[in-house]
């Protein structure tokens, strides 16, 4: 097994060396090669042996399977206020942040996909908002605020109650019902009549019924109107420059709503729901119960969601980059999209992945220079030169008019590291790795260009290398902000270099 710091590396992490927080956590291994946690990104041929390009994820709290992963700060828990902890948590934070904004970019594709035919214009727009900071990220809180308004509304008007049967001295003329334990009382006093039992203040043991909220239901919506202040919070603090934009003012007032249901629900003496609980009728079947429950079990799985898009977030990395890519191919001029893979965007990620889509995940038409390109993520059959690359992302160009020409690719590498990578060393490297391919012989495909998508940690930076005639272009930038815009525009002008072969 071949530990990579880069997936352009020419050789692995040292003996006895382990992956930290400045290393990819990539591995390339054969068939039979035992490389414990992780995801397949790429199966290919090369010197004839299958060779597999492995991603692993970054440490969960708790115990994990290999490989050694050491100096990982953990994922910040709820509650916490990254203002007073100390400075090493600050990169875990920092790393969370970065996390939610690229979820978020990709969740907009989610959105966008409510009408394909305008996908990549609503996607557009949706980023282009996005590099604006006072526009905040489309979150779950942000829906439920949208969505549970009204229904909260309902609830507060028809809190549920019941009436519980219960024995205490009531006075004569106002007695209703009695069990037998009263009756038992009443016969213990003194006395020949009922009055004369009943004593100086006229009173007797009876059932007597007294309404009461305690209900399961009423402690699931209370355990619910906690979680939403809570998360509502966390989002707010995360957003303190977007205070003048509509959902910031919309998920503030639904957090004071929520707040103040809540202490309304506990002057009630309505108690907390634990997370476990079996749903009763009246959650299954009422509507505002269930939309409550619904929203509450979203809440408490977004935990455990988190976890999972913190260990797997290189992998969500790489769908954003793919989105930029097609993104940043619309805004070519004459550029043409004349097919696009069927997209399934999931409910939930599976290993940082947000949505499904057959290869090529877009095609696009260059009219003014006749070229055909093909956007491709994750392929099935990268061919050799793929594979020794070792780039999972790739854009296949060909000119469909000159059939004795071969296609050419251009290798997309997105790394990812929680610390910055340094740039013009990355870039330098990996057009030291394309030149070296470039003499391998009997391949008819040929990988002419490079480009390099990671992650800026809000430092925006753009390098580009041209070593024996490839050109390598290293882009540095985030999913938000003018860090995302710098980005976008670094992308355009890559593509609007002479990668197209020819042209």
């Amino acid at each position: 097994m071949l530990r990579l710091a880069r997936p352009w590396a020419d050789t692995g992490l040292a003996d006895g060396q382990v992956f930290g927080p400045r290393h990819c956590l990539l591995s390339e291994v054969t068939a039979n090669d035992k490389a414990g946690e992780h995801v397949l990104l790429m199966r290919g041929e090369a010197k004839g042996e299958t060779r597999l390009l492995l991603q692993h994820p970054y440490p969960r709290r708790g115990a994990a399977k290999g490989p050694a992963r050491e100096g990982f700060p953990p994922r910040p828990r709820k509650g916490k206020d990254k203002d007073k902890v100390a400075e090493e948590d600050r990169q875990a934070f920092a790393a969370l942040a970065r996390m939610n904004e690229v979820t978020a970019r990709v969740q907009e594709l989610g959105e966008a996909l409510d009408d394909p035919s305008t996908l990549w214009a609503r996607l557009r727009a949706a980023w282009d908002r996005a590099e604006d900071e006072e526009d905040p990220r489309m979150a779950e809180i942000v829906r439920q605020a949208r969505g549970l308004t009204p229904i909260l509304k309902s609830f507060h008007d028809h809190i549920r109650r019941v009436l519980r049967r219960h024995r205490e001295l009531t006075p004569l003329d106002r007695v209703q019902e009695m069990d037998r334990a009263s009756m038992r009382w009443l016969s213990r006093q003194p006395g020949r009549t009922t009055a004369e039992r009943a004593g100086s203040e006229q009173r007797i043991m009876a059932v007597v019924r007294h309404q009461n909220y305690d209900t399961l239901e009423n402690r699931v919506a209370h355990s619910y109107l906690l979680l939403a202040v809570e998360v509502g919070r966390e989002w707010l603090r995360e957003h303190p420059r977007a205070q003048g934009s509509q959902r910031y003012k919309l998920v503030q007032g639904y957090v004071k709503f929520c707040k103040a249901l809540a202490l309304e629900l506990g002057h009630l003496g309505v108690g907390i729901a634990e997370p476990d609980v079996t749903p009763n009728y009246v959650l299954l079947e009422d509507r505002t119960y269930c939309m409550i429950r619904e929203a509450w079990e979203a809440l408490l799985k977004r935990e455990k969601a988190l976890d999972e898009l913190w260990a797997w977030q290189a992998q969500t990395w790489t769908d954003f980059s793919v989105l930029a890519i097609v993104l940043a191919l619309h805004d070519v001029e004459d550029a043409e999209l004349i097919a696009q893979s069927p997209i399934r965007f999931l409910a939930e990620s599976a290993n940082g992945i947000w949505f499904e889509q057959e290869r090529p995940i877009a095609v696009f038409w260059l009219r003014k220079i006749g070229r055909v390109v093909e956007v491709m993520a994750r392929p099935e059959r990268p061919g050799t030169l793929l594979t020794l690359a070792r780039a999972h992302v790739a854009l296949r160009i060909s000119d469909p008019l000159d059939r004795s020409a071969f296609p050419h690719r251009v290798a997309v590498w997105t790394p990812h590291a929680l610390e910055r990578l340094d740039l013009p060393e990355a870039a330098q490297e990996a057009a030291r790795r394309l030149s070296d391919l470039a003499r391998v012989p009997g391949q008819q495909e040929r990988i002419r260009h490079g480009l390099i998508l990671t992650p800026g940690h809000l430092e925006p930076e753009a390098i580009a290398i041209e070593r024996s005639g490839v050109f390598v272009e290293a882009i540095a930038f985030d999913a938000t902000g003018a860090s995302l815009a710098a980005g976008r525009a670094a992308i355009r002008a890559f593509l609007a270099r002479d990668i197209w072969g020819g042209a």
